[in-house]
């Protein structure tokens, strides 16, 4: 029989309040002051709104020598050439065309990473919800994350192929609304599956999630391989 233990994860309001304030920091505080000023002024001041906000987010965290979230890292880098394209260019459109392809870059990120030992994906959840440190160092979740990779990248294929039809078929408001919109409603179903599936598999293993104040549990021995399922009978 598997041992039972329970992980902490802390409040549920405390997670969804950290999660928030990510994405507030990396997708949505961007691309409001994108929108604000690009009708207050230029598609140019649009452009670096945007892209001084991110560039403060990583300059606050260096100097406050605070780690920079893998997902802000992402975004800086992606806002960079998408602010460089766009202030050669000044073209609203191929502006918005580069997130839509930046999905499938990011498919392909996460495809690579499946046979490291963390994977990009592992990183990413890390920042949106306060796992212990040593619940990655089981094997099943090492397994578990390199498995749900392939899910989120099949995601954000279907993300890039749908935002560039409505590219192509709305107004820059309309695709600013309704691609935002639909993108987050597809990621909030594929998280919302990927939470469950992550659940169940845990408790295949006699480890059960608990939102709630504790002591973390602690896991000696995590590392190394799991026992053959004959084993555990």
């Amino acid at each position: 029989m598997h041992t039972s233990t329970t992980v902490q994860l802390g409040g549920i309001r405390a997670q969804l309040v950290h999660a928030g304030k990510k994405l507030l920091e990396t997708t949505l505080a961007p691309l409001g002051l994108f929108y604000l000023l690009l009708n207050l002024t230029d598609l140019t001041g649009g452009l670096l709104a945007a892209l001084g906000w991110v560039l403060a987010a990583v300059g606050c965290r260096l100097v406050l020598r605070t780690p920079v979230p893998a997902a802000l890292v992402l975004t800086t880098a992606l806002l960079v050439v998408r602010t460089v394209v766009g202030l050669l260019s000044q073209s609203t459109f191929l502006y918005f065309l580069q997130p839509s392809l930046q999905n499938f870059l990011i498919a392909a990120l996460l495809l690579v990473t499946v046979p490291f030992e963390r994977t990009f994906l592992a990183r990413l959840a890390d920042d949106f919800c306060v796992f212990p440190p040593t619940l990655f160092g089981h094997v099943a979740i090492r397994r578990f994350f390199r498995r749900v990779s392939l899910l989120w990248a099949a995601v954000f294929t279907a993300n890039g192929a749908i935002t560039l039809w409505m590219l192509a078929q709305r107004t820059v408001e309309e695709f600013l609304l309704v691609s935002t919109a639909g993108s987050y409603g597809l990621i909030a179903l594929a998280a919302l599956f990927s939470l469950v599936w992550f659940r169940r598999e845990l408790r295949g293993h006699g480890i059960r999630l608990l939102f709630g104040t504790g002591t973390p549990a602690s896991f000696p021995g995590w590392a190394r391989p799991l026992p053959e399922p004959s084993a555990l009978r």
